[in-house]
């Protein structure tokens, strides 16, 4: 349980990104990949059903008794709050509206976000857009663990708590990497969410506040669906910077485990992402990729060449534009 990983640094690389360079090359040999830059209109009403869903949980668990409040916050509420994200993640990608209606896209995901219990989607948007722009970008990427969680998450027992409480690392990361000044949307997303949080609280009582925050806790900490944290991006195989995911948990997640995909082509909804794949299987099916969340999670606390470390970073040249 206590052995110290290798590795005592990131993986300092000093060449860009390979994804835009394979977007080109795919679009040049296979331009009928450009029909699928478009919205996914269902995106819509999935997330309308989700929101509808936790209500309608929020409400039967305001009598249970505690143990049972706990039980189905970890087994239901969790998997749609971590599913919440993802589509969170779709909806920052403006695939809910479309890039000509990006204003509807920011105010459907404070919507989206009102189950989750916390404030996240318009800050969000903001740093995932520099993680897709400034992959690995050192000072700018906050997808990028420090290097306090590399030095001090350095054993078996260590890499299992941080596991647990990656919520507090994604959420404290970008205050010491990469601070912001708020924006007006973002101080709109707190205050729609304090007031559904009260108006939660008032008409159910404690036991519904308490499913709603703790399965956004638990959905992305100890949980299958959270190793897509880890599987997206960390150096499981030297060079390999992002990896993809095709197993069943797909289907919980917009597709987000077809990461490769994903990234070479941001703007394609999640939906289509399994067609990009299938269109441009040469580029794809060799790739190293993944079957089992689970497995990944496992891997990563029982290997101890594999740490926070087992990232690329990127020293970025010329002029950064931020969101």
């Amino acid at each position: 349980m206590g052995n110290t990983v290798a590795r005592e640094d990131f993986e300092w690389v000093y060449t860009d990104q390979p994804h835009a360079d394979r977007r080109k090359e795919i679009l040049a040999k296979h331009p009928e990949i450009k029909a699928l830059m478009k919205p996914d209109y269902n995106l819509i009403w999935v997330v309308v059903l989700m929101v509808l869903a936790q209500l309608t949980a929020f409400y039967l668990v305001k009598d249970l008794d505690w143990k049972w409040v706990i039980f189905w916050a970890y087994v239901f509420g969790s998997c749609i709050s971590h599913s919440m994200t993802l589509a969170i993640h779709e909806i920052s990608h403006n695939s809910a509206f479309g890039n000509s209606k990006a204003m509807w896209n920011r105010w459907f995901g404070i919507f989206a976000n009102l189950p989750l219990g916390l404030p996240y989607s318009i800050s969000f948007k903001r740093y995932h857009m520099d993680h897709h722009r400034y992959l690995g970008g050192d000072g700018i990427d906050v997808d990028i663990p420090t290097n306090f969680e590399g030095w001090f998450f350095c054993t078996r027992f260590r890499k299992f708590i941080w596991i647990v409480l990656q919520p507090f690392f994604y959420a404290i990361r970008p205050l010491c990497i990469n601070p912001k000044p708020i924006t007006r949307l973002e101080i709109i997303n707190l205050l729609a969410q304090l007031s559904f949080d009260v108006v939660i609280y008032y008409l159910w009582g404690v036991k519904p506040t308490f499913y709603m925050l703790a399965g956004s806790v638990l959905g992305l900490g100890l949980h299958p669906i959270s190793g897509h944290f880890i599987a997206e991006h960390y150096m499981f195989l030297k060079g390999h910077e992002t990896y993809s995911y095709y197993g069943p948990l797909n289907l919980l997640t917009f597709n987000v485990g077809y990461h490769n995909e994903h990234h070479d082509f941001p703007n394609i909804p999640g939906k289509s992402l399994p067609l990009v794949k299938k269109i441009a299987a040469e580029y794809y099916d060799n790739l190293p990729q993944y079957n089992s969340w689970i497995k990944v999670l496992y891997d990563f606390v029982m290997d101890d060449t594999i740490s926070p470390y087992s990232r690329m970073k990127r020293q970025l040249k010329g002029e950064v534009k931020q969101d």
